[in-house]
């Protein structure tokens, strides 16, 4: 196990430290130039789209509702990256790393509603839901059925099983530390749980985390705003000293500069996702009537997650102090934070908060890796072996090292989203054209309706025909 996380550290190494931070960072800052700051100009609109009546429930009777796709990427977002990551990040790249978490939220949200926007102008329609993305997009939009076959693989194995298993770790790390509970007997009730929802599809997967995600968002933030407003005064000095890291000003933990920027975006894209290619499987699910305004809410999840959640954990663990050079793992880290404030209760509130941040991460994440199961081949067996291999990794995550399973995530996501970079880059056109439409229909007063004629290139659009899209 040490040969094997040492081999993965070293291309972790490689890739972060350069390949990585040039090419999201690059991208990230080109989107946004190009669709003229969508994730800014566009914001009030995200907040329009996302509570529209029609976007909170389907329309027909295909798809989930444009909501419950967000709900859906969400409860992927929303998990251990906001609490276990954040602290993992501050530990190793010291305050800094959370501004390069600002930077890459801020910066990938552009290539969040660019990659979720593809999704549903090449969503395929089923006959009870719609399927699509980027393995999709690959095919349809770029040609290349191959490249949809590796992606497909990639984050299947990505999602529903390495990721996965930092899930179910993260669970383990709070429970035993807490309630003193077995690895085994956590292992075991995570199994049970899991298998009770998986076995039960698409809808069952979008009520639950429908639920899940927002409530326990709500409490987990209302808690850490506690914590802020009763240490305001110390709120100012809190944002200089991430600044101030952040560009290596003054010395942090784990080397400076380059490992706050390092730990800030590997951990950043762990949280948000932002063009790694999993949330536009989550956004080709729902019913829409333009594409663009499922680019919004995706888009809009970004900020949601990166700059709301996890800030607000960042803060408090800033604040508590005692993160540099801790010995203590991830979650481990946010439970000491939070007691430090507001007594030993808080690391009973942590450890059922992650539970259910983890366990709607997993439900989620399991999603992905179904959809592209079936973009492979529809085939039950595969389906099958699959959600036993679910079930495994979930197992093996609640027993395996804390640093075996973050560095298995960091090289599969690493891969993932190098690959689903180069497809969004080579459609954008398309996603520019779409934009402009929307902006357009809205400029005359209207609830934007797209149509594929709108495109000069429609081939291997099978959806968004005029006798298709629902007005």
């Amino acid at each position: 196990m040490e040969f094997l996380e040492s081999i993965i550290g070293d291309v972790n190494d490689v890739l972060w430290s350069y390949v990585l931070i040039i090419v999201l960072i690059g991208l990230g800052l080109w989107f946004t130039v190009r669709t003229n700051f969508v994730q800014f100009r566009n914001l009030p609109e995200m907040f329009r789209v996302l509570f529209d009546r029609r976007t909170m429930v389907a329309s027909g009777k295909k798809g989930t509702s444009s909501f419950q796709a967000f709900a859906i990427s969400a409860a992927s977002r929303v998990g251990t990256g906001n609490l276990a990551g954040v602290a993992s990040a501050v530990a190793v790249g010291g305050p800094g790393a959370i501004f390069w978490m600002w930077i890459i939220a801020l910066l990938g949200a552009a290539s969040g509603f660019v990659e979720s926007t593809l999704a549903q102008v090449y969503k395929v329609p089923e006959k009870t839901q719609y399927r699509g993305g980027p393995a999709y997009y690959m095919e349809k939009g770029l040609k290349s059925r191959t490249l949809g076959i590796i992606f497909a693989i990639t984050i299947t194995f990505t999602y529903g099983l390495v990721f996965n298993s930092v899930q179910s770790n993260t669970i383990s790390l709070a429970f035993s530390g807490e309630f003193a509970i077995d690895q085994n007997i956590v292992a075991v009730v995570l199994v049970v749980l899991t298998a009770a929802v998986i076995f039960g599809g698409l809808r069952t997967i979008a009520n639950v985390t429908q639920v899940i995600v927002p409530v326990l968002a709500i409490l987990y933030i209302v808690v850490a705003l506690f914590i802020l407003i009763v240490n305001i005064t110390a709120v100012p000095e809190m944002i200089s000293l991430i600044i101030s890291n952040a560009f290596g000003i003054r010395e942090v933990a784990g080397g400076g500069f380059g490992a706050a920027i390092m730990m800030g975006i590997k951990r950043g894209l762990f949280s948000n996702e932002a063009g790694m290619g999993s949330a536009p499987n989550a956004a080709a699910t729902a019913e829409v009537t333009h594409p663009a305004k499922q680019g919004f809410i995706q888009a809009l999840g970004v900020f949601f997650d990166t700059i709301l959640i996890c800030s607000a954990t960042g803060f408090v663990i800033l604040s508590a102090g005692g993160y540099a050079g801790s010995d203590l793992d991830g979650i481990q880290l946010t439970q000491n934070a939070f007691s430090a404030h507001i007594g030993d209760w808080a690391e009973i509130f942590i450890a059922i908060a992650i539970f259910l941040f983890a366990y709607s991460s997993i439900l989620g994440n399991y999603y992905y890796g179904e959809s592209n199961i079936g973009y492979i081949r529809d085939s039950r067996v595969g389906l099958f072996i699959y959600r036993l291999a679910v079930l495994a990794m979930v197992v093996f995550g609640a027993i395996a090292t804390f640093d075996l399973v973050w560095a298995l995530a960091d090289l599969t996501m690493a891969i993932m989203a190098l690959i689903n970079l180069y497809a969004i880059t080579r459609l954008y056109k398309i996603a520019h054209r779409v934009l402009e439409d929307y902006r357009a229909q809205r400029k005359e007063g209207k609830d934007p309706v797209f149509y594929r004629d709108v495109l000069e290139e429609d081939a291997g659009i099978e959806y968004w025909s005029r006798d298709q899209v629902r007005k």
